[in-house]
């Protein structure tokens, strides 16, 4: 894959905060005709949902200027919508409460700004509401938000197979320079898993979080009795928070439950990650050989775990 030069790339990220401040109306004089600008929206939504607070930490958390945060709290003190209580901690530091015309005023801008994302969302149909929201969830984990929704593991859908393909087809690109024949066999495993899908003996798992897929895996019947688990992968964003696990021990737990008395992976010495996985699942190395596929000289495994049913 041909690289993206920063300016270009910060261009374009300039080009989108452009068009987006323009769908939200970030550059209206007052949000959503609310009469109040978005920086006095947030610190309202703070204070509603933000515990304890002082003008301070607005300051140093939030990147607030100091002065006209001072000039905004005393305007809300005026309006009735905000007391000062000497904290508990430190009697000199005074934390910043809501009353209740204050609550009743963040719920107001609350209900205008639902109002407003849902009549952004209307027009569009479900597959692109899914989309919108799953390009969002990705924007959110490449540039450091903390996940908001937890990640599941649900059973694959129309497409799914094709992204997957597509996924790891660009990261062993990238992250191993494989060229375009990884990219055919893995096209073929997940054509042959469509076309001669066994509800009944073979499952995918893909996970998921708000719509974004972050990794994926597939068990197949190999032969009678013998499963195999196949094109385990996890996005980088996404590694680290045991998803991989989660992934293998729902292949594992299929597999025992389906009466498989074995199953079997293939993979190369370099993917360690994975490997790390197998191993701490249970998986035993069995056979190892040269080969060269994908324009690299590799070290293919071949992997078993045997399966005993669990007990009574």
């Amino acid at each position: 894959m041909q690289a993206t030069s920063l300016p270009r790339s910060a261009g374009q990220l300039r080009h989108f905060n452009r068009f987006y401040t323009r769908q939200i109306g970030v550059l209206d004089r007052e949000l959503l005709g609310s009469g109040r600008s978005l920086t006095e929206a947030r610190v309202l939504y703070e204070l509603a949902h933000g515990g304890s607070l002082t003008a301070s930490d607005f300051v140093w958390r939030f990147g607030i200027d100091g002065g006209y945060l001072s000039r905004m709290l005393s305007g809300f003190e005026k309006e009735g919508l905000l007391e000062r209580k000497p904290s508990e901690k430190d009697r000199r530091v005074s934390e910043l409460v809501l009353t209740a015309k204050g609550h009743a005023a963040y719920a107001a801008l609350d209900r205008l700004s639902q109002s407003a994302s849902e009549a952004l969302l209307q027009p569009l149909g479900e597959p692109e509401r899914q989309r919108l929201l799953a390009a969002m969830s990705a924007i959110e984990a490449l540039l450091g938000e903390k996940p908001q929704s937890p990640v599941a593991l649900r059973p694959h859908r129309i497409g799914d197979m094709g992204w997957i393909v597509h996924r790891q087809a660009m990261l062993y690109t990238q992250e191993h320079g494989w060229d375009g024949s990884y990219e055919a066999l893995i096209s073929d495993i997940a054509g042959r898993f469509l076309a001669n899908f066994k509800p009944d003996r073979e499952a995918a798992w893909i996970a998921d979080q708000s719509g974004a897929i972050l990794g994926g895996v597939l068990l197949v019947e190999k032969e009678p009795g013998i499963a195999q688990l196949r094109l385990l992968y996890v996005e980088p964003e996404a590694r680290g928070h045991g998803i991989g696990r989660r992934l293998v021990e729902e292949c594992i737990a299929f597999a025992r439950a389906k009466g498989y008395r074995r199953l079997e992976l293939w993979t190369n010495d370099i993917l360690i990650a994975a490997r790390r996985i197998y191993e701490t699942a249970g998986f035993t190395l069995e056979t190892e050989a040269r080969h060269h596929s994908f324009g690299k000289d590799l070290t293919g495994q071949t992997w078993a775990l045997e399966l005993r049913p669990d007990p009574l």
